[in-house]
């Protein structure tokens, strides 16, 4: 069975990294917005997906991807489990994820939003002291 998913769509938040103990493996998650257009509707709906790089992939996912960034993803659908508690019953959780093996950037980089540093006000001239003898 081959297990292989394409996505394309703009990057969300800029990726959170984390790293593990001894082995220094990185871990690098972010999510995908992607744009799914009906001939009901005339508005495309955005529908959002976690991904996953590990190791040498997930440094290159630090290295160049960012938020809003438009991409083309590459990699495999897993699911992710775990329990969480909520109002004293535990509740099991399960929801897609992209495991990420390669990617590709589209278009231009987003332009950061630079604001301009403040204009100074020139520093009024001292006053000469009077000095009484």
């Amino acid at each position: 069975m081959n297990n292989t998913l394409m996505l394309v769509g703009h990057v969300g938040q800029a990726p959170q990294v984390t790293v593990f103990g001894n082995t220094g493996t990185k871990l690098a998650k972010f999510s995908i917005a992607v744009k799914k257009f009906s001939k009901k509707t005339e508005a495309p709906i955005t529908e959002w997906f976690d991904v996953s790089a590990w190791g040498n992939v997930a440094e290159r996912v630090i290295d160049t991807i960012t938020k809003g960034r438009e991409v083309v993803l590459y990699g495999r659908l897993s699911v992710s489990r775990y329990e969480k508690t909520e109002d004293g019953v535990v509740l099991k959780i399960s929801k897609p994820v992209m495991e990420l093996t390669s990617f590709h950037l589209c278009g231009k980089k987003p332009v950061a939003q630079v604001l301009p540093e403040p204009e100074l006000a020139p520093a009024p001239e001292p006053k000469p002291e009077k000095i009484s003898a």
